[in-house]
């Protein structure tokens, strides 16, 4: 193995220069992708920072006309002037959170079953591929699927739900067609390859030593799983899972081809409901006025809202990485 020339063993003037020039060159290139990586990150703070001065500018008007008051208030009347977001601020978090609440265990359950041992590997890597592919649908297909074919193959089941608990608030109303439980079941479809992909990484990065470990000491499969793998793994997933959550509450258009885009609220899973963002899709090409400046205000709630999943994204990954 030949060893690297140095200085006193240097048989020209030219080596001697070349020796002399490489730190040089490596410190130009070190000072030059920080400054290129400087700027780029800056480029996308002003951008950032841009969006939001641009949002809060268009919402000025409607903050000193409705207050916090908006953020209560579920009338929303053009004609009269009177705006209040909470209809669509409540279908957004209730059909964010119980897509959450579904996709979870489906996707980590589904991330476990492909990267243990369970099956035949060719059999794992189609499942694998096939959610994957998942993620590559346009929303635009997914919401005409849950128009067409979900939601009348749902509604027989809906009905059912509605006689059996009808008395209870979240499923008083009967279901007629879309509504706020296809627009959840389709958001399971949208975030599930996220939370599938991200969890398999997590559970894939983690050391075979520590399996190895849980099994001489006696563990079966599923406690090495479940006591081991997993708490070695939760920091990315949940990192995935809000990931996740930031893209059920900010996606529009297959929300808005199936959700019923009502503005009259209703607590009800079965009825039609609306979302911040089927909102601002259906009403922004047409609105003029202090209704535009309504429609930034609640552009500016749902900008707040994905701010603070992603802050307690980051705080929840932090204290998980340093317990585990």
């Amino acid at each position: 193995m030949t060893r690297p020339p140095s200085l006193s063993s240097a048989s020209s003037p030219d080596d001697l220069y070349s020796l002399r020039r490489r730190p040089l060159l490596d410190r130009l290139l070190d000072r030059g992708f920080r400054t290129l990586t400087m700027l780029l990150a800056g480029l996308v703070a002003t951008l950032l920072l841009g969006i939001l001065i641009t949002v809060f500018s268009g919402a000025r008007e409607a903050i000193a006309s409705f207050g916090l008051g908006f953020l209560t208030s579920s009338g929303w009347d053009p004609v009269n002037n009177t705006y209040g977001a909470f209809t669509a601020i409540y279908g957004t978090l209730v059909s964010s959170l119980l897509a959450l609440v579904l996709a979870v265990p489906l996707g980590v359950g589904t991330a476990i079953f492909i990267t243990e041992d369970i099956i035949p590997r060719p059999a794992r890597e189609a499942i694998g591929l096939m959610v994957e592919l998942l993620a590559a649908i346009p929303s635009v297909v997914l919401g005409l699927w849950a128009i067409f074919v979900m939601e009348p193959a749902l509604r027989p089941a809906l009905q059912l739900l509605h006689r059996l608990l009808g008395w209870f608030p979240l499923f008083s109303s009967q279901p007629q067609g879309p509504g706020m439980a296809p627009a959840i079941l389709i958001l399971v479809v949208m975030i599930l390859p996220i939370i599938t992909a991200i969890s398999r990484d997590a559970l894939l990065q983690v050391p075979i030593e520590l399996r190895l470990g849980a099994y001489g000491v006696g563990t079966t499969r599923w406690g090495a799983i479940f006591n081991i793998i997993l708490p070695a793994a939760i920091s990315a997933i949940i990192g995935g899972v809000m990931l996740a959550l930031g893209r059920a509450m900010g996606e529009t258009m297959a929300v808005t081809m199936i959700i019923g885009n009502s503005l009259n609220f209703s607590p009800s899973l079965l009825a039609p409901g609306n979302t911040i963002s089927s909102m601002l899709a259906n009403q922004f090409g047409e609105a003029d006025g202090i209704q535009v400046s309504a429609l930034m205000y609640a552009a500016l709630i749902l900008m707040v809202l994905t701010f603070t999943v992603n802050v307690a994204a980051q705080w929840i990954v932090r204290r998980l990485s340093l317990r585990y």
